[in-house]
């Protein structure tokens, strides 16, 4: 697993204002989307509850999936969430505030569209701070025998969706739906409503769990034999003084959106509850006869793998052939270290925070004479103090004349060497700023990688001390 593409991360240009009602609890909903600082993700709020409680958009709160997908934290709770999901992921929007005055998003017309549509109106504002997507470098299947639902994630360069549906209807027949990448989610899948058969209808109804239904917000597949008595029931429920079915077996004659319309709200379900991950992913989803539970586990099956696989996220890419931002000479110029203690080669990356050296381990190293010379294994103290030479960069370079500084290392945490440094392997060193320089303390988290595995990590702590006069 690596990273694959770097951009910045967005969020809303102003706070959006949305009010509705929800579809099973039929209550009133006042709800408003405001900006969120990067890293915050999508979190939801209960405004109307006391000490108005947060709930993050992810799957570890999912607390049921039977009629959509209700998250649950913090005594908040909120249900509903996927077509809002599915237009925040559709929209490229990363961090957002979701304030509610009830328990369940607005259904709107049933489909993302009018989320979409309400998010352009207001505008995206592009952030100072990187998004990261993850890849995976292996299937990742998830298969439910009972339900005969399918879905699996391929190792892809974009994020594309393939969806199948058969629910054994002369109306539906089999379905399938493609997006072939999040860019065509607007246009070709965004306005695709929900959808449910007449039987699961009448027993919502009967069973008063649709108190918010409408004929304008959901499409109603009409898979049985009905008469007048039924039609006039229907139109109760629905305050209507009439209602019908055409031959194609859709209630009250409701044009489709797309032929196919079914099966892209399925598809938009998956964008929508595979946003529960927490990260934005690059793979092509397959996802046969998927529903809410079986998107949820799935998304539980993938967060878990990023999570295992989590430090590679952010290996620095290291590309011989590029020229670097220092060489030897110019580190020499910034640091008092000289051979056989200069263990930094190059500088590829140095930023406010973040900083990326190499070290190219050689047979030759002086210190392989001594340390296992039958073995030869870099001693672990000597990487610890690549990645301090490498901090210390990162430290002077924030002090208007470097070369009359050095930093001196007090203290080192939570270290541990996880792989062995030999001869012939490219150290890549890179140290992260964890908070701001105060009082010249500078608090850093050192990684070594050999390649995009972690060799070493640790975390330090440097003062920088004038050392020398200005010439």
């Amino acid at each position: 697993m690596e990273n694959q593409q770097l951009q910045n991360q967005h969020t809303l240009k102003g706070d959006i204002s949305i009010s509705g009602v929800g579809l099973h609890t039929g209550a009133s909903v006042n709800m408003t989307l405001k900006p969120a600082s990067p890293g915050s993700g999508i979190k939801f709020q209960r405004v109307d509850l006391p000490n108005q409680p947060v709930v993050k958009a992810d799957v570890d709160y999912v607390v049921d999936t039977a009629r959509g997908t209700t998250l649950e934290h913090n005594g908040a709770r909120v249900s509903t969430i996927e077509h809002l999901l599915a237009a925040l992921v559709g929209t490229g929007v990363d961090n957002v505030l979701i304030e509610l005055d009830g328990p369940e998003i607005p259904i709107m017309d049933g489909s993302s569209l009018p989320f979409i549509e309400a998010i352009e109106k207001t505008g995206i504002q592009d952030q100072d701070a990187k998004k990261i997507y993850y890849t995976i470098d292996t299937n990742i299947s998830y298969y439910d025998e009972q339900k005969k639902v399918e879905m699996v994630a391929l190792p892809a360069l974009d994020y594309s969706i393939t969806c199948l549906i058969d629910f054994n209807s002369p109306v539906l027949g089999t379905q399938h739906a493609k997006m072939k990448s999040i860019e065509n989610f607007r246009n070709e899948i965004a306005s695709s409503r929900t959808f449910c058969f007449l039987h699961e209808l009448e027993y919502l109804l009967n069973n008063n769990l649709i108190k918010g239904g409408d004929i304008n917000n959901a499409i109603v597949v009409v898979d049985r034999a009905v008469n007048e008595e039924d039609m006039t029931r229907l139109a109760k429920a629905f305050n209507r003084e009439t209602m019908s079915v055409q031959r194609e077996g859709i209630l009250n004659n409701i044009e489709l959106r797309f032929p196919n319309e079914p099966a892209r709200h399925k598809l938009l379900d998956v964008v929508g509850d595979l946003a529960l991950i927490g990260y934005p992913i690059k793979a092509h989803i397959i996802a046969n006869r998927p529903g809410h539970a079986s998107n949820v586990e799935f998304a539980r099956k993938i967060k878990a793998y990023i999570k295992k696989n989590k430090h590679n996220k952010d290996v620095p890419v290291y590309d011989p052939n590029q020229p670097p931002i220092f060489d030897t000479p110019r580190i020499e110029r910034t640091l008092p270290h000289r051979y056989p203690m200069l263990l930094v080669d190059k500088i590829i990356e140095l930023g406010e925070e973040r900083v990326v050296g190499i070290k190219n381990v050689t047979f030759n190293e002086h210190f392989f004479q001594g340390h296992f010379p039958a073995n030869p294994v870099m001693p672990g103290v000597l990487q610890l103090e690549a990645l301090a030479q490498v901090g210390g960069i990162l430290a002077l370079n924030r002090v208007p004349d470097p070369e009359n500084y050095d930093t001196y290392f007090l203290k080192i945490d939570n270290c541990k060497f996880k792989q062995k440094v030999v001869p012939g392997d490219t150290m890549i060193l890179k140290m992260e700023l964890l908070s701001p320089i105060r009082r010249g303390l500078v608090e850093m988290r050192g990684t070594v990688f050999i390649g995009n595995k972690v060799a070493t990590e640790a975390d330090m702590i440097a003062q920088i001390i004038k050392t020398r006069e200005g010439k």
